[in-house]
């Protein structure tokens, strides 16, 4: 399973990148082959200063070997080694028209010291995170989001659209980062699911990524905008930055496992703001969506 899934994320990887660079026109994406000195290692592609994207990453990594102590803790084992790849993706685009995107899709094998598997299971998603609020483009966004669950099981976009919901959430600033989309974890085999099935779902949901974003860019990518909409476009990235270094669970993994730095915090963009106490005029665009990420949306 893990390499079946290894030589997937290693395909949808070339996928995405080849279509955003043909969306963009103009920038490339950077690659880096690196090596974690414990075990395995990764491709990071970064894109940077194009038309559209003003930074933005696609990597995959698998990584291997004992599992740190903090992350036994954390999922309560001992002497235990690990296996984890998976393909993490943000893309900031510079026109704060064009939503910011996340996705993610994870395998993990943990095993006994004789090499045994004793635990694996699949996770991901896909979350959109708009500076100003299109109602069809989160519709969208959503649709087809759901349409990709809805082909396994009629349960899964309400179950993992709740799930992303309170996973991308700011406790500290009692407000969603985005819209949503879906978050999944710890999907293991059942009675219902196999892992081939597990993996089959990943698989639907990974390609149906580009479907769920490319549209959106091409609608809203030659929207005129404002210093100050490009202001309140800063300000809701430095919300961002805060949820992706205090909550953010593949950030800390990462941090925990001695992964790659620049490749950890290539989802950081790269011009933020901190304004002290800031809020947006009332009736305003920006209120609105404040009000919107104040309480999880239902868009399909």
């Amino acid at each position: 399973m893990k390499d079946k899934f290894y030589q997937y994320i290693l395909k949808l990887q070339d996928s995405i990148t080849s279509k955003l660079e043909e969306v963009d026109g103009v920038a490339k994406f950077q690659e880096d082959i690196w090596k974690r000195p414990e075990g395995g290692g990764g491709r990071t592609r970064v894109i940077e200063n194009g038309t559209i994207f003003e930074k933005g990453g696609v990597n995959i990594s698998a990584v291997h070997g004992a599992l740190p102590e903090s992350m036994q803790n954390y999922f309560g084992v001992k002497d235990s080694d690990f296996f984890a790849c998976g393909l993490s993706l943000v893309l900031h685009p510079k026109n704060p028209m064009v939503p910011t995107v996340h996705a993610n899709w994870r395998y993990f094998e943990m095993y006994d010291k004789e090499g045994n598997i004793v635990d694996q299971w699949f996770g991901g998603g896909q979350d959109l995170t708009p500076y100003y609020l299109f109602d069809e483009d989160a519709t969208h966004f959503h649709a087809i989001s759901k349409i990709a669950c809805d082909k396994h099981n009629p349960d899964f976009y309400p179950t993992y659209k709740k799930k992303c919901d309170n996973y991308f959430w700011n406790t500290h600033r009692n407000e969603a980062r985005g819209v949503g989309g879906l978050f999944f974890d710890y999907c293991k085999a059942t009675g219902d699911m196999s892992m081939q099935d597990w993996y089959n779902f990943v698989v639907q949901v990974g390609n149906s990524f580009l479907e769920a974003y490319v549209p959106i860019v091409e609608k809203r990518r030659n929207l005129s905008y404002s210093k100050e909409q490009r202001d309140w476009q800063e300000i809701r990235r430095g919300r961002y930055v805060e949820f992706n270094l205090v909550h953010d669970k593949g950030t800390l993994f990462g941090l925990k496992t001695n992964g790659r730095i620049e490749s950890i915090l290539m989802s950081l963009p790269p011009h933020v703001q901190w304004q002290y106490d800031h809020h947006p005029d009332n009736g305003s665009q920006e209120e609105r969506l404040l009000q919107i990420l104040s309480k999880p949306k239902d868009w399909v």
